[in-house]
C-alpha cells in the first residue's frame, strides 16, 4: 500500500530515479479513528521527483502522475493466492494515461491488465 510520503522507485526510462508519493488520486481506506488514502497496483498517485539523471526531461520542481505497478504489501487474487513484490515500483504517464518512457524495467502485476493500462503490460518484460 503506498500512501502519502511514501518513497517508489519509477520503474522506467523517462530519467527519474525515485519519487515521493504527494497525493492519492482514489484509493481504498478504511473506516475508524486512523483513516488514510491508501494507493495499491493500478492505482494512480501525484509524486514529487526525488532524484534523477540530468538528461530528465521532466521537471524537477512540478508534481507528476504515476501508476503504481509493484507493491511490498500482499495483493490477495480471487482465486486466493497472495503476490507480493521486494520494493514499492511506479511508471510515469502522461494526463491520457499513455507511460512517458520506452522501456519498463522488471516485472508488473497482472491487475494492471484489469485496469485498462495494455501499454504498460506490453512494455513489460514480465507479467507476475
Amino acid at each position: 500500500m503506498i500512501q502519502p510520503f511514501t518513497m517508489v522507485d519509477v520503474a522506467d526510462n523517462s530519467g527519474v530515479k525515485v519519487a515521493m508519493c504527494i497525493r492519492v488520486k482514489r484509493g481504498t481506506s478504511a473506516r475508524g479513528q486512523f483513516t488514510r488514502s491508501m494507493a495499491s497496483v493500478g492505482d494512480v498517485i501525484w509524486v514529487a521527483i526525488k532524484k534523477s539523471l540530468p538528461t530528465c526531461q521532466l521537471d524537477d520542481k512540478k508534481v507528476h502522475k504515476c501508476v503504481v505497478i509493484r507493491t511490498k504489501k500482499a495483493i490477495r487474487r480471487p482465486d486466493g493466492s497472495y503476490v507480493r513484490f521486494d520494493s514499492n515500483a511506479a511508471v510515469m504517464i502522461d494526463n491520457d494515461g499513455s507511460p512517458v518512457g520506452t522501456r519498463i524495467f522488471g516485472a508488473v502485476a497482472r491487475e494492471l491488465r484489469e485496469k485498462n493500462y495494455m501499454k504498460i503490460v506490453s512494455l513489460a518484460g514480465e507479467v507476475v
